[in-house]
């Protein structure tokens, strides 16, 4: 039997054109599930862009006032897609109405705004999901599904780091990402929330980090808005303004379990184009991933009289969670959109079941928790312990 579920999107840059792009995904690449998304309405401040993506994207109806999705009678489901600052003051709303949302990362400027988002949902009771897309890598659920079921041992250590040139740039326009009164925190939010996300599921809970931050470029080309992405570049001698947040974080980290680690992010290192990578070390084994080479996995484990000792490339294909429904067969990749393909399934799927979703807002308070406990450390230069900012 056929699920319908309602959608109503707010913000159609980038992120959000891709959301509803994989929202129409949904029944093609998961036939059997029966969820049949419908997208209701589109939100943008830029009026031009709301109204293209309604004819590009088949939203029955558009606007440029993000209360009209909110509170259209037809929306079951908010996905929001904006600045970071908006955030609290939409899920606010939101959640007053009861309907279930989806909100990228971060969902708050800051960890403490984090907290409230957190808390505004939870009380409302509503379906929450978080964009943490890198999660649904098949080659990733993997290598869940290795650590989970113990036969690598017990964690010795683990690096992750997401290293993206995507303001390596110095005509790199100065999107709302660079303004802290906007985006609040540079990388930290952008990029190590990811990191940080990925560290949990994979390794467990942190006790204890000392970090620090640094920042590369400072000044940057203004941008125009609703024009490009924070992929875009001026001119030399375009009127440039002043980049207010950090462009590289790195951390120590100590877990719970004992085990140690380091977690990095930059958008400003030369190299690296988006290169979300993690290495896990355990007592009996050890995996590798790379985002920039997302269909593989390096797996080390050795047989016990050693005749077997070395990595194996393990190359994704239909036998891995979720990527049979993109391709047959091995070694047919998949791409980054199909991954917010796989990430918008199961989140309709939860909704449709009426269960909690992982990754929601608990799972991004999670995060958060680690991320303000960095923050104290850039404050204090000394080890700072993980606590809990729960309202």
């Amino acid at each position: 039997m056929a699920t319908a579920l309602y959608i109503g999107v707010i913000g159609m840059g980038w992120m959000g054109q891709a959301h509803s792009r994989s929202y129409l995904a949904v029944p093609l690449r998961y036939p059997e599930s029966g969820l049949r998304p419908r997208l209701v309405i589109c939100s943008d401040t830029v009026p031009e862009r709301a109204a293209s993506s309604k004819e590009l994207l088949g939203f029955a109806h558009s606007t440029g006032d993000w209360r009209e999705v909110v509170h259209h009678p037809d929306v079951t489901i908010v996905d929001i897609c904006t600045p970071n600052n908006l955030h609290v003051e939409i899920v606010a709303e939101v959640a007053a109405t009861g309907k279930h949302i989806v909100c990228e990362k971060p969902i708050g400027r800051s960890p403490l705004e984090t907290a409230q988002v957190e808390a505004l949902a939870r009380r409302a009771g509503v379906i929450t999901g978080v964009g943490y897309n890198y999660r649904w890598a098949p080659m990733v659920q993997y290598a869940r599904q290795l650590v989970e079921s113990g036969t690598l041992g017990a964690l010795q250590h683990f690096h992750g780091r997401f290293f993206s040139m995507y303001g390596a740039n110095p005509l790199g326009l100065l999107s709302w990402r660079f303004d802290s009164t906007i985006a609040g925190s540079g990388v930290l939010g952008d990029l190590m929330s990811h990191v940080v996300d990925m560290t949990h599921a994979l390794a467990g809970p942190i006790r204890q980090v000392t970090s620090h931050k640094h920042q590369y470029i400072h000044e940057r080309p203004i941008s125009i808005p609703g024009r490009g992405t924070h992929y875009g570049a001026g001119q030399p001698g375009d009127p440039t303004g002043p980049v207010t947040n950090e462009d590289f974080v790195a951390a120590l980290v100590e877990f719970e379990n004992g085990a140690v680690g380091m977690l990095e992010a930059s958008r400003a290192l030369v190299g690296p184009k988006s290169q979300f990578a993690f290495e896990l070390s355990a007592s009996n084994g050890a995996f590798s991933w790379d985002f920039e080479r997302m269909n593989e996995l390096q797996l080390y484990r050795p047989t016990p009289d050693n005749s077997h000792d070395g990595y194996v490339r393990i190359v994704s294909g239909e036998r891995y969670p979720d990527h049979g429904h993109f391709v047959p067969g091995d070694g047919n990749g998949i791409g980054y959109e199909d991954l917010k393909v796989i990430e918008a399934f199961h989140f309709l799927e939860s909704v449709a079941a009426g269960r909690p979703h992982v990754p929601g807002f608990a799972e991004a308070l999670a995060a958060a928790n680690v991320l303000a406990a960095m923050e104290r450390s850039w404050a204090s230069g000394m080890w700072e312990s993980v606590t809990s900012l729960k309202q």
